[in-house]
């Protein structure tokens, strides 16, 4: 089966103030490096409203709707803004992937790629920070639980950011594993080891500044995958950030694409032994534009490579 790469040209339109991390070029580098790969390229869809109530209340995505302004930026925290294109950039990273999980859990495809923007994994319950408006990764592993009866699924996180925002979503839910390597101390400053989750669901490991490959890797042999397979998930969704590359400007960590690779691997062998290969991952951070480039050309290689 082949790999979905998911994404849509209204994600293009989420314009944010000059110099703002968090750009256009984003999107545009991360799709001009996967041109040409074996991947089935799908539109993602505006996500439905009931989704977004899976992790949201009404009143949080009224809000949202109401800041999106006509002309020029509205502000919604120190670094989080909106423009008139926001809201439907937002939807559609949401609708993708909700849409990937679709596809996967059909068996339509083997794996998805989500290149859709804004990110995720900073949006709380009813909080937008971080560069974003909804938790979408949050919203697709509850889409997967409620309405394709999984059981159990895993969110790897491997940003270089603490995905509060998703921690906030589903830590309260035994059925959902959130596991997180991240810089700490940096932005959001959550994220601790002794955040554990309902029941034991959450799964922190904050690393020092200056994390390269070797103590990257070491903690994911030695803690992430362990428990992932002990929970033995029906579908691996990834949180793919690409801000620990060490040409990041916002942070410390020293990985390379290689490295990328190597745990797209990994999370891809526990895919093989627990869900039958399906891993839905959605695009997360990445500032530096050839970093993020050849980074997200190497765990894409990885999903094709393996669902062949």
């Amino acid at each position: 089966m082949s790999t979905a790469l998911v994404t849509h040209p209204d994600c293009l339109e989420h314009v944010n103030p000059p110099g703002h991390p968090e750009q256009v070029a984003r999107l545009e580098r991360i799709l001009a490096a996967l041109e040409g790969k074996a991947l089935t390229r799908v539109n993602a869809p505006l996500v439905a409203e009931d989704d977004l109530l899976l992790v949201h209340p009404r009143e949080y995505v009224n809000l949202i709707r109401g800041a999106a302004p006509t002309e020029g930026w509205a502000q919604l925290d120190g670094d989080t803004f909106m423009s008139p294109g926001s809201l439907a950039a937002a939807q559609r990273a949401a609708g993708g992937a909700v849409q990937a999980v679709d596809l996967v859990l059909r068996g339509e495809v083997s794996s998805a790629f989500v290149a859709c923007r804004p990110p995720g994994h900073h949006a709380e319950t009813s909080t937008a920070m971080g560069f974003c408006l909804f938790g979408t990764v949050a919203i697709a592993a509850k889409h997967a639980l409620e309405h394709h009866g999984l059981s159990r699924v895993a969110i790897v996180d491997f940003d270089v950011h603490h995905g509060n925002g998703t921690q906030d979503l589903v830590e309260s839910d035994a059925r959902i594993l959130f596991c997180s390597t991240h810089q700490s101390p940096l932005f959001p400053g959550t994220g601790h080891a002794h955040e554990t989750g309902v029941d034991n669901n959450v799964l922190n490991v904050p690393l020092p500044d200056g994390t390269g490959s070797i103590k990257f890797r070491e903690v994911m042999e030695g803690a992430v995958l362990p428990k992932i397979d002990e929970f033995a998930p029906e579908l691996i969704l990834v949180s793919a950030g690409f801000d620990a590359h060490q040409a990041d400007p916002l942070a410390g960590m020293r990985l390379t694409e290689d490295d990328f690779a190597w745990v797209t691997e990994k999370i891809c062998d526990l895919a093989a032994t627990h869900c039958q290969g399906r891993v839905v991952t959605s695009l997360e951070g990445g500032y530096d534009l050839d970093a993020l480039a050849t980074s997200v050309a190497a765990h894409v290689d990885v999903l094709i490579r393996r669902g062949a």
